[in-house]
């Protein structure tokens, strides 16, 4: 009882002069955490103290920025470049002004999916091909678009087809300029459908979407105006769980080692890798076919990661081609070198600064938590005594620890209820 009391005093100070919103929100976790029924598990309370705070309660992100349906390629990765952002709800132009959300709003576009969706759309025939053109050409040319030529496992010898001349033309051609992002590229992979929550739904619906349901961001809106409120992102929540440490709710999960509670999830055979002579789109092409977002580059003939190439990194292709033109070759090893020098000398902020970021298997979750809030990434890898892949840990990873999915919560919501475009990420 004593501790109780002690506890809900310290809960009381630090109300006083939060550190910041997200701590305030702990603070509501510690609240509801201490009159929780004893019989219950840590798992079961965390469940049910999240189940007892809307989505409202979680701080605003900066909002504003908005793509309209009718948006070229070219237009779309101009806005989120110029914003810094990495995706964005697209408005539909056609919707009248007092639509509802549901009408208002068409899918939430990503830096990534973009980028993806046109090396799709524009990969170059192999050169092992008698027949096929220079690599800086598009495949087939169809009423001005560019028809899809599917590659197989690229080695050290393709990378050519991936030069800076190849991105140039690209970025430069009338396909990138004139494709429509709604028209041309929904329903295709990374495309998000707008499956949003109203504010009063609950913490909990939030987390399992980003975990168990694969949503790397939930838009909150607001009915009254039929416009978003929020966008939660799985980095958010890592960032709210980093600023929760000291909260005795946090302490009792985050101070369980990786292994305790089952990561990383799979083996060290599992690990989905490109090695540091094969091309960069390889790298890329293996995340669109697993639908992944980040890859380790290993050295070649070894165990050990030399650095990390991720989805959002694929944006260096698009807005600084120019950087690849001292290289004979993009491979995986050469595109981590010529974007840290790209950064360095313009003086930009980037996780590719940081280098390859691991941990031990004896790490703890709030220590891995931190690591992966200071560094703004996105994936840890885990390695042994002798710095050799064991595992990766992502950011659905350590939500999907922090909570379960009750029997029924969802219904048969996710079995076929919603129309979803094919192949898409939820």
């Amino acid at each position: 009882m004593a501790s109780l009391q002690l506890r809900r005093e310290s809960s009381l100070d630090q109300q006083e002069s939060p550190r910041s919103p997200e701590a305030k929100l702990g603070m509501k976790v510690e609240d509801l955490w201490g009159v929780q029924e004893p019989k219950l598990s840590p798992n079961e309370k965390l469940n049910a103290c999240f189940e007892s705070i809307p989505v409202s309660a979680f701080p605003l992100a900066p909002q504003g920025i908005e793509i309209k349906s009718d948006a070229s390629l070219a237009e779309a990765v101009q806005i989120l470049a110029q914003n810094k952002i990495l995706s964005a709800p697209v408005v539909d132009v056609n919707a009248p002004e007092d639509a509802t959300w549901i009408d208002r709003y068409i899918g939430i576009v990503e830096f990534a999916g973009i980028a993806i969706w046109i090396l799709q759309q524009s990969e170059p025939p192999s050169p092992r091909s008698p027949s096929s053109p220079s690599g800086t050409y598009f495949a087939v040319s169809i009423n001005g678009m560019t028809s899809a030529v599917g590659l197989g496992t690229l080695g050290p010898e393709d990378a050519s087809i991936t030069s800076g001349d190849f991105f140039e033309a690209l970025t430069s051609s009338k396909f990138y300029k004139n494709t429509k992002v709604v028209r041309d590229i929904s329903g295709t992979f990374r495309w998000a459908p707008f499956l949003a929550l109203q504010k009063s739904n609950s913490f909990l619906t939030m987390l399992l979407l980003l975990s168990k349901y694969k949503m790397k961001s939930v838009p909150v809106v607001d009915l009254g105006d039929g416009k978003i409120n929020n966008i939660i992102t799985q980095s958010a929540v890592i960032h709210m769980l980093a600023e929760c440490t000291g909260f005795h709710w946090f302490e009792s999960w985050g101070t369980k080692k990786l292994s305790e509670i089952g990561l990383p999830t799979m083996s060290p055979k599992e690990i989905i890798k490109v090695h540091e002579d094969q091309p960069v789109l390889q790298a890329f092409k293996l995340m669109r076919k697993n639908r992944i977002g980040g890859v380790p580059v290993v050295e070649s003939g070894g165990k050990k990661a030399i650095g990390n190439i991720s989805l959002r990194d694929v944006q260096f292709l698009l807005t600084a081609p120019e950087i690849y033109r001292d290289y004979r070759s993009i491979t995986a090893k050469n595109f981590l070198i010529a974007v840290k020098n790209y950064l360095e000398k313009h003086d930009k902020r980037s996780p590719m600064l940081s280098g390859t970021v691991t941990c031990k298997r004896d790490k703890t979750i709030k220590e891995l938590i931190q690591t992966l809030d200071s560094e703004k990434i996105h994936r840890m890898y885990v390695v042994d005594d002798d710095g050799n892949l064991e595992g990766v840990i992502t950011l659905r990873d350590i939500i999907s620890r922090l909570v379960h999915e009750p029997h029924g919560y969802f219904g048969d919501f996710f079995d076929g209820v919603l129309p979803l475009p094919e192949n898409c990420r939820v």
